[in-house]
């Protein structure tokens, strides 16, 4: 590691717990927001044994429950009003570099991949950042 890397390393440190209680409430934030919307899971520790620092805030969504909606109508939208989201990783055995090897696996990486959702979460993001963020989701599944 450079002295560079060290010092920004080290500077960062001084502000991690600030950092990790603004992911925290943002994955809060995501609970909230999807709460009564059924079909869409909002990624979270499985029970208290665990503390998350939710560096990413993710969902999945089944069509089933949502009348059709998706996880790129989600995207879409959040698009259309500046807000940059992403579908999750899309599974190494899909990658091309991948496509002639066997796959020894199931369907798992794909559902995820197809239904999942990575949302905003940055530390810096505004209560006004919120605010356009929770309308755009109520515009969906409303």
């Amino acid at each position: 590691m450079s002295n560079i890397c060290a010092g920004i390393g080290r500077g960062q440190i001084e502000v991690l717990d600030e950092h990790v209680a603004s992911r925290r409430q943002m994955h809060d934030f995501y609970v909230a927001v999807f709460a009564s919307i059924d079909g869409v899971d909002v990624f979270s520790t499985p029970n208290d044994d665990y503390f998350a620092n939710y560096w990413l805030s993710a969902i999945t969504i089944d069509a089933t429950k949502t009348n059709g909606i998706t996880a790129e109508t989600l995207r879409l939208a959040l698009e259309a009003e500046n807000t940059e989201s992403r579908p999750l990783w899309k599974p190494m055995h899909l990658q091309p570099i991948f496509e002639n090897y066997p796959y020894y696996g199931s369907n798992v990486a794909e559902t995820l991949f197809e239904n999942g959702l990575c949302l905003p979460s940055g530390s810096n993001l505004t209560d006004n950042d919120r605010e356009r963020i929770a309308s755009v989701i109520t515009a969906v599944f409303v």
